[in-house]
């Protein structure tokens, strides 16, 4: 066993039984929470570590497949881990339900009820039924003494604590008896596991939330906002850790502009934070100078230990020269119309790129929307410049379920008595309804791009992947209804290139380019290729000489070459963006919410 080390971060020194780990994507949740549940093993202690993300890498970052079924981490003695695969637990979910009426009912019953068990809203409570179980009955997990949760972006993870109120809310009022989740009886038993996992997150004494965020503005306001929407469900129990604090120069007269501007955005960021993050206890993370996978640069990382060259003073070869994002805009501009998508994991810079491309579109004399479907962005904040021809949108989940139900009920309900009216009002309380809501809206706005440019900025990996996932279930149900007849779906446009550009957005790092991938690939499964890659965020090109940076960059450039050799038919960089390389640093690229600065 290795030796151990005190505790790395103060939210270990007395840890609570239960560890949640949340935040916008790419703050390093992942990182952090393997650390701290591979330090707790270290120290002795019986440790489950539990991924909740839809498009989780726990599987590549340990080295080792995971499944809904608690597996011994390699190397690590005390340590298993798991990965909720939504997918998976629905799958299990549909079993459950399906399988006592199985012996009971004709197959076009069981059909029927099968196809109302094929939406993404049973996903959805699915993945939050196996969450349930491992923080809400101690029961199942009695054999460790920690379980520590690895949750999917802050988006969904607010979606996925708030489903039991939701839940709860339309099983009281279900009279019929049967839901899109099978029949309410069986949810129904289910309360006292839901009302026990509320609590136990409640509980300061059994669980800390740990909120992770970079130590940029964008990211403290983002993680401010969750802070206030989770001490509304009444989890007060919150620790922020603050990941990717760029370490000092102890290279004596040797001074890296870009470095010095880092270091200070970092610190004005933390001394300036919103209030909500201010009074809660905190632990800084310093940037370390290897990509964090691997046991071994988990213990590093959380030790502060030498891994992997940290002090290795290298700078990036110069290579062939990466396309800029403005030459990628110049082959995106020739059709004068159409949809252009960003997508890939949250905390990548997806609506940072998609307001860039938006806004030089609109400059260029173009009729532009630019619009999004991730709950957490903030689309008009990332623009920065007015043009009269750029229409900001957003696609809002809440408004477009409340829109959606007062057609149905306005052009339905006038047709149907008292009675009737009641079911159709019960039915359309569903969490279910918001799912189809949303997919009108999707649909409505990718109809618009016949006219203009349409530039959709998308919600993380998952629930991008859930959206695309109804869009193909209503064209083949479509498909099914005419039986050949004259159509185009949603989903013939987003399979069209010369009607849709899908851009896959990431980090010049091993685990978002594998991340990018494995979306690629689910995307040609689904008849959509991408049309290119944008690599956000790179230190390749700004000829840093600190030497964590400057190893960071020669790791970079190996990834981008690798994007160009085998990934991507194009491929386009945006360095990491210091306005003039000039102090103090007033923007900063920092992911999905910031605006970027000037090229240098």
């Amino acid at each position: 066993m290795p030796e151990v080390q005190r505790a790395p971060w103060t939210f270990l020194e007395a840890p609570a039984r239960h560890l949640f780990f949340t935040g916008k994507g790419g703050v390093g949740k992942t990182s952090i929470a393997s650390a701290s549940a591979i330090h707790l093993a270290d120290a002795g202690k019986r440790v489950l570590l539990v991924s909740t993300d839809p498009a989780s890498n726990l599987d590549e970052v340990l080295g080792l497949e995971l499944s809904l079924h608690p597996r011994a981490v390699p190397g690590v003695d005390r340590l298993d881990a798991m990965n909720i695969d939504p997918d998976v637990a629905a799958l299990e979910y549909r079993e459950r339900v399906l399988g006592p009426y199985r012996e009971a009912l004709p197959d076009s019953a069981l059909r029927a009820m099968e196809e109302q068990l094929s939406g993404a809203c049973t996903t959805e409570i699915a993945a939050f039924d196996e969450f349930a179980v491992l923080l809400g009955d101690e029961e199942r997990t009695r054999a460790y003494d920690h379980v520590v949760f690895d949750t999917a972006p802050t988006g969904h993870t607010l979606r996925l604590l708030q489903l039991p109120a939701a839940w709860s809310t339309f099983i009281e009022g279900n009279t019929s008896g049967v839901s899109c989740l099978g029949p309410s009886s069986g949810l129904k038993a289910q309360y006292g596991r839901y009302a026990a996992t509320v609590a136990a997150l409640a509980d300061g004494g059994r669980t800390t939330l740990v909120l992770v965020a970079r130590p940029e503005r964008a990211a403290l306001r983002e993680a401010a906002r969750t802070a206030l929407e989770l001490r509304e469900l009444g989890i007060l129990n919150q620790h922020l850790s603050v990941n990717g604090v760029i370490p000092p120069d102890d290279r004596h007269g040797v001074a890296d502009a870009i470095a010095e501007a880092l270091a200070r955005q970092a610190r004005e960021a933390i001394a300036d934070m919103p209030s909500a993050l201010a009074g809660l206890p905190r632990s800084q993370v310093a940037l370390r100078p290897f990509d964090v996978i691997g046991r071994e640069a988990f213990r590093a990382l959380a030790t502060g230990a030498t891994y992997g060259g940290d002090h290795d003073e290298e700078t990036a070869p110069a290579g062939d020269e990466i396309p800029s994002l403005d030459a990628l805009i110049d082959d995106l501009e020739i059709g004068g119309r159409g949809l252009i998508m960003t997508m890939g994991k949250g905390g990548v810079g997806k609506t940072t790129i998609a307001a860039r491309i938006a806004g030089e579109l609109a400059r260029r004399g173009h009729d532009v929307l630019l619009t999004t479907t991730d709950p957490a962005a903030h689309v008009a904040e990332a623009v920065g410049t007015a043009y009269g021809n750029l229409e900001v949108g957003r696609i809002d989940p809440l408004a477009e379920s409340d829109a959606y139900r007062k057609k149905v009920l306005e052009s339905e309900g006038a047709k149907l008595d008292e009675e009737g009216r009641a079911l159709l009002e019960e039915d359309l309380r569903s969490p279910c309804t918001d799912e189809v809501a949303v997919f009108h809206a999707f649909s409505r706005t990718i109809a618009q791009a016949r006219r203009r440019f349409v530039v959709m900025d998308t919600a993380p990996t998952g629930h991008t992947l859930l959206l695309l996932d109804t869009t193909g279930s209503y064209h083949r149900e479509m498909v099914r209804k005419l039986r050949g007849g004259s159509l185009t779906t949603p989903l013939m446009r987003l399979q069209d290139p010369d009607f849709t550009k899908i851009l896959i957005v990431t980090l010049p790092e091993t685990t978002p380019i594998s991340e990018a991938s494995a979306l690629q690939d689910d995307l040609q499964r689904a008849g959509i290729t991408p049309y290119a890659w944008i690599v956000n965020r790179s230190l390749a090109a700004t000829g840093t000489t600190h030497p964590v940076l400057a190893r960071r960059a020669v790791l970079e450039r190996a990834q981008i070459e690798r994007i160009g050799r085998a990934l991507a038919a194009r491929v386009a960089a945006l360095p990491l963006l210091v306005p003039d390389h000039a102090l103090p640093v007033d923007v900063v690229d920092s992911g999905d919410t910031a605006r970027e600065g000037a090229h240098p």
